[in-house]
């Protein structure tokens, strides 16, 4: 079974499950449809188990991934491969553009975790995690959000997943540039919530590392 470095962890399914709870976003027959663009192994799919009626469909670039779920489709967060405005939330956690961009490959036998030495092979070229925070992981996200903002019905929501990063001894602010980036593409910031983050105890940067992830909760408009 392939590993995967940045899984969704429970208490961000949970945080995120109660805000998509009593909001008004029941679809047809009483059921919320929630999308993950960035599904991974497939967790997304954990969120039924804390209440709600949920349909949700994870897509995923990398085949071995998106095999781990049988819910979970093959496709690009680029090009999503649905209509427009057909569901009601996005719940996602993409890169972060931290070290698992890295791209080299271990050969002195110590541990390393990156996108690319868990799957084992080279990414696929639209897969974000071989992004370092910069230009490139920028543009990549802001044609994310738009395919985010084309599937997602209007007044729907979107909860976000993000995490800074200590990159030359200075926190860069990549939470703080989605949330821009949001708001001034029209989304209605509507809760932000701190989680724990554990984080590795090794690597280049272990000894500095960002303590809270959030989960950021946007209205659509």
């Amino acid at each position: 079974m392939k590993k995967h470095p940045a899984k969704f962890s429970p208490p961000i399914v949970e945080t995120a499950a109660h805000h998509l709870q009593g909001i008004s976003l029941l679809g047809q027959g009483g059921v919320t449809s929630v999308l993950d663009p960035f599904a991974g192994t497939g967790l997304v799919h954990s969120l039924r188990m804390y209440g709600g009626d949920f349909k949700i469909v994870g897509v995923e670039i990398e085949p071995e991934w998106a095999e781990m779920h049988p819910r979970t489709v093959i496709g690009d967060a680029l090009a999503l491969p649905f209509g427009d405005s057909i569901f009601d939330a996005v719940l996602t956690s993409p890169t972060y553009g931290n070290r698992l961009a890295d791209h080299h490959d271990a050969k002195d036998g110590s541990t390393r975790r990156s996108y690319k030495h868990d799957l084992g092979r080279d990414l696929h070229p639209n897969n974000s995690g071989m992004l370092h925070w910069g230009e490139e992981y920028r543009i990549f996200h802001r044609m994310a959000w738009d395919e985010v903002r084309r599937v997602v019905r209007p007044g729907g929501r979107f909860i976000l997943n993000m995490k800074n990063h200590i990159r030359s001894g200075e926190e860069q602010p990549v939470t703080e540039w989605h949330v821009d980036t949001l708001i001034r593409s029209g989304w209605k910031l509507r809760h932000i919530e701190p989680i724990p983050a554990k984080g590795m105890r090794y690597g280049q940067n272990h000894q500095a590392r960002v303590s809270f992830e959030f989960v950021l909760v946007f209205d659509s408009p």
